[in-house]
């Protein structure tokens, strides 16, 4: 948690020194920095393609003052440890005990009859209950507070950021990146954070990221496909750093018609913030050049890039 508060204290550290009024972020990811910036009255627009960060947007981005009522978490967890008939996802007990495994399936069954944003705000505290299940392993797993799942939800709840409500048309998306870029983005400022490069001989995933895709789709069989649409553009799997950053150029080029963009990336030897710099230098003047060192937690260097049209 002090890596991450670390890491958000940094980039907000950045974005005060530049003008704007509006944001896009193409790879959303966990919307925290999204969110601060919605207080500050910034117009905020997320997109990301994978289905838990969207859905997260629509909770916390999109949603100016919806809540989970009384009555919609009776909806929500009534008889949520009883089996039906069968599983709907039982590719939950790949990562669930059977009771655990319905509870997740039937409070995903559930959340489909609630509003779109208390909807979306179910399904956000439902992935923070799997988080925290998913935390403990053989060894502590007797850790693990001896509540229900549907009193660990209600904790959960009782966590997230207060909706927030800053006047303004904020929006979540699902979308490829770079279609997101060139046809919806009319903002003052691209943040575009940089996905984690994962080369062509990679056959892992990271299975807090699958987990929730997984739960929220209701099966485990979209991979191949989803990668096949996202083939040939960043995000996609790479065979090279020069395949990488010839990605990152393209979009960029697709990002021409924003004023300002700030590029973050993590440095973790695949490629160097040189390297980086010098490709972003060819569509566009750097203005400067953010770096914070967070080697002695993670082993990795960070920084922020900041181009001007």
């Amino acid at each position: 948690m002090h890596f991450a508060n670390g890491w958000l204290s940094f980039e907000l550290g950045v974005l005060r020194r530049l003008t704007f009024s509006s944001v896009a972020f193409p790879f959303t990811g966990e919307p925290e920095l999204a969110l601060q910036l919605k207080r500050w009255k910034i117009r905020v627009a997320t997109n990301d393609p994978m289905l838990w960060s969207y859905t997260k947007g629509i909770a916390l981005i999109e949603n100016h003052g919806e809540r989970l009522s009384d009555e919609d978490l009776d909806t929500l967890l009534d008889e949520a440890y009883v089996p039906r008939e069968k599983l709907d996802n039982p590719t939950l007990l790949k990562w669930f005990n059977e009771a655990d495994a319905w509870w997740f399936d039937n409070v995903r069954f559930n959340a489909e009859h609630l509003e779109p944003f208390k909807r979306a705000l179910a399904l956000t505290a439902g992935m923070m209950v799997g988080d925290y299940v998913l935390s403990f392993n053989e060894q502590t797993r007797s850790l693990r507070e001896p509540l229900s799942l549907s009193k660990t939800f209600r904790l959960m709840l009782d966590c997230l950021p207060a909706v927030h409500d800053n006047t303004l048309r904020n929006r979540s998306t699902n979308q490829d990146v770079r279609e997101f870029v060139a046809e919806r983005v009319h903002t003052d400022l691209m943040f575009l954070r940089l996905p984690v490069p994962v080369t062509q001989t990679s056959t892992a995933r990271d299975p807090l990221i699958s987990w929730r895709e997984e739960w929220l789709r209701g099966a485990d069989d979209f991979w191949v496909e989803l990668e096949r649409e996202r083939g040939a553009k960043l995000g996609s799997r790479v065979q090279s750093k020069q395949q990488y950053l010839g990605f990152v150029e393209d979009l960029l080029r697709t990002a021409s018609h924003i004023e300002t963009w700030a590029i973050a990336h993590t440095e973790n030897g695949f490629i160097s913030n040189e390297e980086l710099v010098e490709k972003i230098s060819r569509v566009r003047k750097v203005e400067a050049v953010y770096t914070k060192d967070f080697s002695d937690l993670l082993g990795v260097r960070a920084s922020l890039v900041v181009a001007t049209s």
